[in-house]
């Protein structure tokens, strides 16, 4: 769909919403409509690896922290 800047100034709410359901929205400009820009919705993240120790080094959950000894506990949160 294309619009020109001055419809996306006054419509910018309408063309987000457009995009979030993952329409393709042009803004063109001047009279011969050339094209300045495009939105589309962000593709989604990959992952981030842990570089060097990617599936090396174990996730710590919860469980880990709740078997210790309330010492040791004390002792990892920076306590005496």
């Amino acid at each position: 769909m294309e619009y020109t800047v001055h419809e996306a100034k006054t419509q910018f709410s309408k063309l987000l919403a457009k995009v979030a359901a993952g329409e393709e929205v042009t803004i063109t400009s001047g009279k011969e409509r050339k094209p300045v820009a495009r939105l589309v919705k962000p593709a989604k993240a990959a992952p981030r690896r842990l570089g060097w120790l990617a599936g090396k080094a174990p996730i710590i959950g919860p469980e880990f922290w709740e078997s210790l000894p309330d010492e040791e506990l004390k002792a990892w949160e920076g306590g005496e």
